[in-house]
């Protein structure tokens, strides 16, 4: 097992922990030789970004870094001093500090999710013919941020700044599928009145989210619009729990049984790529009201 997947969650909050966490980063390689101050400094953040929730003495960073001990605390000094690393005088344990996450959320509102989808989406449209939506959790609903028009007219539950309830149709079934067992019997609780009135009850939705679980999309008419049908695919944050989705609202004749699971493949290629762009800082994942303004 590697130092990054080792559990940190799982070790006792002690000295335990912190004497094994730096036996295995004593093992590990510093891809960068700490010749200058600012390489010094990187190589330091980047051990103590893997180094878990408790950090590391002093004595381990320098030997993982391969630097003196004086010159690893002078390195420390000046970053706890800039308030990009913090210390724990109890553990005697260094940490990354709250000032490094403040720089990284500034980073990361560069480009939010609409404007990386936006190019994947009409990319989808125009390989599959097809209108594709994205979709973002928003509390209990999802919140629709993006359309790409195909050739069909087609009848939508929604449209760019319109909701839905986590688990009416197929697009927002796939965010609720992907979420923390303790969300989503939340959110099943909260929503399921405004569910009943079109014939899904708690049973029926429990046994549909586990069949996109297990097939990785949702698929199926509407229930809502005669002839209409629709398939939704996941996208994953940092934490592996669905954030968004891409949803294709189309007809009963061409979302087909056996065209879906085709379809389904495509979507779920461009939804990763879209993840591996995602920020955790992009305002939009936590407030979807954020893509519009």
């Amino acid at each position: 097992m590697s130092f990054f997947d080792y559990n940190f969650e799982k070790l006792p909050y002690n000295g335990t922990y912190i004497e094994n966490s730096e036996k295995m980063m004593r093992k590990m390689e510093v891809p960068l030789e700490a010749s200058g101050a600012l390489q010094r400094a990187v190589v330091i953040l980047r051990l103590l970004g893997n180094a878990g929730p408790l950090g590391l003495r002093l004595t381990a960073l320098a030997e993982a870094a391969a630097l003196p001990r004086p010159t690893a605390h002078r390195v420390l000094k000046t970053l706890l001093a800039e308030r990009l690393v913090a210390y724990a005088p109890a553990r005697k344990t260094y940490t990354l500090g709250l000032d490094l996450f403040m720089l990284a959320a500034c980073a990361g509102n560069v480009h939010g999710l609409r404007d990386i989808a936006r190019p994947h989406v009409l990319r989808l449209t125009a390989s599959l013919g097809e209108t594709i939506f994205i979709l973002v959790r928003n509390d209990y609903d999802a919140v629709c941020i993006e359309r790409s028009a195909g050739p069909l007219p087609i009848r939508a539950l929604t449209d760019i700044g319109g909701r839905v309830p986590l688990g009416l149709g197929q697009g927002s079934s796939a965010i609720l599928a992907f979420l923390p067992p303790a969300e989503q019997d939340e959110i099943i609780r909260h929503n399921i009145p405004s569910l009943m009135p079109i014939g899904l009850d708690e049973a029926s939705l429990r046994a549909w989210l586990a069949t996109i679980r297990r097939t990785g999309y949702a698929e199926g008419t509407t229930g809502v619009n005669p002839g209409m049908a629709g398939l939704g695919v996941p996208i994953f944050g940092h934490d592996g729990n669905a954030v968004a989705c891409l949803s294709i609202a189309s007809t009963t004749d061409r979302l087909t049984p056996e065209r879906n699971p085709v379809v389904a493949e495509i979507v779920k290629r461009t939804a990763a790529e879209i993840a591996a762009q995602l920020s955790p800082f992009d305002p939009v994942l936590r407030r979807a009201s954020a893509a519009m303004e």
